[in-house]
């Protein structure tokens, strides 16, 4: 019988974003793989898929409903391995998995940030770090994918059996990579920009976190001093619509194109001049690596996931999120010295290899060998007790 792997998480579009290439690992390894998450996506590379209501929020009665049914699967399909992502999928797999994991079920946990962090509101500290410090001791493994997560977790003294730093989700450098200028003329023409246009880009949800009404602040500080820039937000979300209102109010809507849910990002970064971000808080944030993995240099505020991602000055800027004098003229100084702005994609381009999905997939491969192989010793040792 295949030995059988769970992937949870708060929702199924989680783990088509990030984790399908390492399901199909497993599957060529010769393991069975399931999903437990809220939503109806079919998955590749999933075996079994179990749609349970979890939801985001702590506070959500329902979470109780799903905590059971997670416990009944768990409970019933005896797996090797679980490995659960996302704060909510996290907390409620591991709470679930307590009993399995005296039966010999090894327990893998992804922080893809920690709510607590340097700077955030004391009620994420009240709340979430507790949580997380209990959570630790029933988990196998515990991994972070930044360095000040990490250190958070050694600091504290999380009482995780293993506690590692992997280099995010991985980003798929083959998809993602700089194109000749030619292609980029020829993108820039087929979607109304010209070789003239100075393009920046952000993919991100609007939301307050992403904070996208610093960036139309700075581009108002750009309109006379940079007539040809041009700022593209790709998504959708809770606060498109009052950033749509912003653009008119300060007389820059020409210049901002709201270009919705697209799947064509790959093509979209590549034809740009710099990817900017904005957000309060982020883990490790993959549109900025895929932005790097395109060669571009980076225009982003000050926090832990764009720290271990931009370095000032080499591939580009980091910025305070409340000074907007300091990101318009961060933009404008990388329109107006072009060789400077190339330089600094290159280097992009040198910084993220370390976070390539190729990188990051020996990362966990290496620890989940070490579990499979556990796995494996285990079972020959129950064997073994039950021939005598």
């Amino acid at each position: 019988m295949k030995p059988k792997v769970l992937f949870c998480a708060t929702v199924d579009y989680h783990f088509k974003a990030f984790h399908l290439p390492v399901m199909e690992w497993f599957q060529k390894q010769g393991w069975e793989v399931h999903v437990v998450a809220q939503g109806d996506l079919v998955l590749p590379h999933v075996d079994h898929k179990y749609n349970i209501p979890i939801q985001r929020s702590p506070f959500k009665v329902v979470n109780v409903k799903a905590y059971r049914q997670l416990k009944s699967i768990i409970d019933k399909e005896d797996y090797s391995i679980i490995h659960c992502h996302t704060p909510m999928g996290g907390a409620l797999a591991r709470m679930a998995a307590r009993g399995a994991r005296k039966r010999g079920t090894k327990v893998i946990y992804t922080a893809h940030g920690f709510h607590f962090y340097k700077g955030a509101p004391q009620m994420n500290w009240l709340f979430y770090y507790p949580i997380e410090k209990m959570l630790a001791s029933v988990t196998d493994c515990l991994i972070t994918i930044n360095g000040e997560d990490f250190r958070r977790a050694l600091a504290s003294r999380f009482r995780a059996r293993e506690i590692h730093h992997v280099h995010g989700v991985g980003v798929h450098t083959n998809m993602y990579s700089p194109i000749t200028e030619e292609r980029k003329r020829e993108l820039r023409s087929s979607l109304g920009y010209s070789s003239d246009h100075f393009l920046m880009i952000y993919g991100a949800e609007f939301n307050t976190n992403k904070n996208h009404e610093l960036l139309i602040h700075a581009l108002a500080k750009l309109k006379e001093k940079v007539p040809e820039a041009r700022l593209l937000l790709a998504g959708e979300g809770s606060t498109q619509e009052s950033c749509r209102e912003l653009t008119q109010q300060l007389g820059v809507s020409h210049m901002v194109n709201f270009l919705g849910f697209r799947n064509d990002m790959r093509k979209l970064i590549p034809m740009c001049d710099v990817a900017v971000a904005s957000s309060l808080r982020e883990g490790l944030p993959l549109n900025i690596m895929e932005a790097m993995a395109s060669g571009l240099p980076i225009v982003a505020t000050n926090n832990r996931g764009h720290i271990e991602l931009v370095e000032e000055g080499q591939n580009g800027f980091l910025i305070d999120p409340s000074d907007v004098d300091a990101f318009a003229s961060r933009l404008q100084l990388l329109y107006t010295f072009h060789e400077s702005r190339l330089e600094m994609g290159r280097r992009s381009l040198e910084r993220v290899k370390v976070y390539s999905l190729d990188s990051v997939k020996d990362e966990l491969k290496g620890i989940y060998n070490t579990f499979m192989t556990e796995q494996e010793r285990d079972g020959k040792e129950r064997l073994e007790w039950n021939v005598q």
